[in-house]
């Protein structure tokens, strides 16, 4: 084949490099607009996997590239007056124009023909070639020129940075952290050879204009760096290999993805690499090691399709469908953790101790779990737990395992939870006329054996006419005292666990079907009146409620009102108020459901008057010394709801109000939404509302292992986990997770405790056989 790499850079070197070492036969030019031997910027970085991969495909550039890398494994935090080290990271650092000569070097050796100096403008330019890499950089001509086909998505991020150096060396990959009078920087800092090391400074945007950065030349910010970390310097100067460049050096990071990756232009056939069709941010380093894998990913392809121009088009489709999944993994890791960066700043510098401030930094992609750290590093992991185990209140001596942060309590007001796990309220629909039964007693009884630290009921109803199906349960009656009471009381005489009642009214989601018959839809018979903050029906076959007058409301809140004195009767711990998930109260916070011209509706303040004056009423008549909690629906996820920062601000509303905890789920208010599912979907809701805030959170949604809420407990992401769908499939699903994890200070039921170590061997078992 005649192959074209436009661009000098890793992906097309390399690819160039593979390609001719898979058939010498091909023709293959890399087109570079540099000099020979020249290129611009400081160290690059990537893991020891990105090496290992690159050794099995080409040893003789991989052992060139080990002879010049540095590899550390430790990272080091300064924060706040503090160091922290942690080990087992694994990185590999090399000066970037060191990485490009040793690609050019190899090119040369198999015999790829390198043209230096030469800005190609058009892919038309090399009408004889079978395939064209566009490999020509996130500023792209030949993807800029076929926009229409590529479909680029170019998102720039808020924050600025700059690109340094210094011949301070450093032995890990340092974060450093300072404050100044306008706000918070960050340095990104790594050794890539045995005289210098890279140095980025980051910082908001706004902090940058505070301190004049954004009329500041060169040289100037280089000044301001130097003064800020000189700490950190010991004398040495900072550097800039942008000395070209006019104006700022501050730049705003591009976050590239593409919709398609290839294109045939008439003549070739044109596929975009590296940074001209993804990028990742620095935060995690993975720019090079994207590029490099996709040209491993494209060869290897090549090979098991057939390296003829024939088979092009096939190994292009394959190329795009297999590499994006990756492309996409890793880009939604690196998101994570540039949003890290970007809203420390706001979110953790001033609120995170370092020792937790350190735990979420590592933990920022998603990608290290708890149980991960504990692979890399196990006696810094155990020293931080022990530390999460004094704060929770639980000395642990230098000679103890601590707790992982899963099995440390939790306090708020008079209650105190044994561990970190809730059950989430699930709608059962097995009461009669808002009767809880025997089912129930077994239902609650059997999770509250299971291990669980607190149990919620489901959305328990104020009233006949506020459930959402006539098999929903409620508190309305005074049998309905007793009857929670007997389940209360059991869970309180056989198990550490605590009760908490979800107290809520369905509004325009009422009058259903059960789950089972039809979820959502409305009855066909005995259906009753239904009301709403708006006349909007859920469904277009729904019932349309009547928009609430002020009668209404004064009705439901003194029915909210009755229904909080009962469940203080009942003996529950903890009361959650419900405010999502399109429910009667949620329809007043979401501008999709509230459409009212009074002081009720328009402006968030006004939106949530309503459920505010409920929520205060209820505290009023609740013990005082018993928290109250209150879910939100933090995002609509459709276009004109509810989002993350109206979230924000509708918490700091019931924060004022009295809440002690904020339950923080999304979704369920409008039908046409479009949740962006995942593993902890929703638990960055509650990790900004708890640090941006300052109120404790429940984080809910596809938490499912212990690893999850370890980490997002140790981050600081959340105080509470709250575990739906696994309770329903596993009751003691927190003794399982815990026999997992080893961890053996979660007692058993005594009725159960022969079970335990049947269990714990069956698991081992199972991990020794590899299922």
């Amino acid at each position: 084949m005649r192959i074209v790499c436009i661009g000098g850079g890793p992906a097309g070197l390399y690819f160039a490099i593979l390609m001719k070492k898979l058939n010498p036969a091909h023709q293959i030019t890399v087109v570079e607009r540099n000099k020979p031997y020249d290129t611009f910027g400081w160290g690059v970085v990537f893991s020891d996997a990105t090496m290992d991969n690159m050794r099995e495909w080409d040893p003789v550039t991989a052992d060139a590239i080990q002879v010049a890398f540095n590899h550390w494994d430790d990272i080091e935090l300064h924060f706040k007056g503090r160091t922290i080290r942690s080990g087992g990271h694994g990185f590999v650092g090399i000066g970037r124009k060191k990485m490009l000569n040793i690609l050019q070097d190899r090119c040369v050796e198999l015999g790829v023909e390198l043209v230096f100096e030469k800005d190609v403008d058009s892919d038309l330019e090399y009408p004889d070639a079978d395939l064209i890499i566009a490999s020509d950089g996130i500023n792209s001509k030949i993807r800029n020129r076929y926009n229409e086909v590529f479909k680029p998505d170019i998102v720039t991020r808020p924050n600025r940075y700059i690109w340094l150096g210094t011949n301070k060396l450093f032995d890990a990959f340092n974060f450093i952290f300072e404050k100044t009078e306008h706000g918070w920087f960050q340095a990104h800092i790594y050794k890539f050879d045995d005289t210098t090391t890279t140095f980025i400074v980051e910082c908001p945007e706004h902090v940058w204009q505070a301190h004049g950065l954004d009329k500041a030349d060169q040289q100037q910010s280089i000044e301001f760096c130097e003064k800020l970390f000189k700490d950190h310097l010991d004398g040495y100067p900072l550097m800039t290999n942008a000395r070209h460049l006019r104006g700022s050096a501050w730049l705003n990071f591009q976050r590239v993805k593409c919709e398609q990756w290839h294109h045939f232009n008439g003549k070739s056939h044109v596929v975009l690499m590296g940074d001209a069709v993804h990028t990742a941010h620095f935060a995690i380093g993975s720019g090079t090691k994207l590029a490099l894998e996709d040209a491993i990913d494209l060869t290897r392809l090549f090979k098991e399709e057939g390296d003829s121009a024939d088979n092009i088009p096939a190994v292009l489709a394959r190329y795009q469908e297999v590499r994006n999944i990756d492309v996409l993994r890793l880009q939604n890791a690196a998101w994570n953790a540039m949003e890290w960066f970007e809203v420390c700043d706001a979110r953790y510098c001033d609120t995170l101790e370092p020792e937790q401030f350190m735990y979420s930094m590592l933990t920022r992609s998603q990608r290290i779990s708890h149980e991960n750290l504990r692979l890399r590093d196990a006696n810094w992991l155990e020293g931080y737990e022990r530390w999460l185990a004094n704060k929770a209140g639980v000395p642990v001596a230098a000679d103890q395992t601590p707790p992982p942060p899963m099995f440390t309590p939790f306090k708020l007001r008079g209650l105190t939870l044994a561990n970190r796990v809730i059950m989430s309220p699930m709608a059962m629909y097995s009461a009669e006329d808002g009767l809880a039964n025997d089912f129930h007693l077994v239902h609650f009884g059997s999770r509250a054996l299971g291990g669980t630290g607190l149990l919620y009921t489901e959305m328990t109803c104020v009233s006949a006419d506020a459930r959402i199906t006539p098999g929903c349960a409620g508190m309305y009656k005074p049998e309905h005292v007793n009857a929670w009471k007997r389940i209360v009381d059991f869970v309180h005489a056989n198990s550490d666990a605590k009760m908490g009642i979800q107290l809520g009214h369905a509004g325009r989601k009422g009058a259903t079907k059960l789950a089972w018959e039809g979820i959502d839809q409305p009855l066909e018979s005995g259906a009753w009146e239904l009301i709403s903050a708006s006349p909007l029906p859920y469904l277009p076959n729904s019932q349309v409620p009547r928009e609430m007058n002020r009668a209404d409301m004064d009705r439901v809140k003194e029915d909210f009102v009755r229904s909080t004195k009962m469940a203080a009767e009942a003996g529950f711990d903890i009361l959650e108020f419900h405010c999502a998930h399109g429910y009667l109260l949620s329809s007043f916070l979401s501008p999709l459901t509230n459409q009212r011209k009074d002081e009720y509706g328009g402006s968030i303040e006004n939106r949530a008057r309503y459920p505010l004056e409920v929520f205060k009423a209820m505290r009023a008549v609740w013990p005082a010394d018993k928290p109250m909690s209150v879910r939100l629906s933090c995002h609509d996820w459709f276009p004109g709801g509810n989002t993350a920062d109206d979230a924000v601000a509708i918490a700091r509303l019931f924060k004022e109000a009295g809440a002690d905890i904020i339950d923080c789920s999304s979704g369920q208010v409008w039908k046409g939404e479009k949740p962006v599912y995942g593993r902890m979907f929703q638990t960055p809701f509650a990790d900004r509302i708890r640090n941006e805030v300052g109120i404790p959170t429940i984080a809910v949604g596809a938490i499912f292992e212990a690893d999850h809420v370890n980490s997002i407990i140790g981050a600081g992401r959340a105080d509470l986990c709250a575990v739906a769908r696994p309770h329903l499939a596993d009751p003691a699903w927190t003794l399982h997770e815990a026999a997992k994890i080893e961890f053996k200070g979660q007692a058993w039921p005594k009725q159960y405790l022969s079970g335990r170590g049947q269990y714990e061997t069956n698991l081992k078992r199972s991990y020794s056989a590899g299922k």
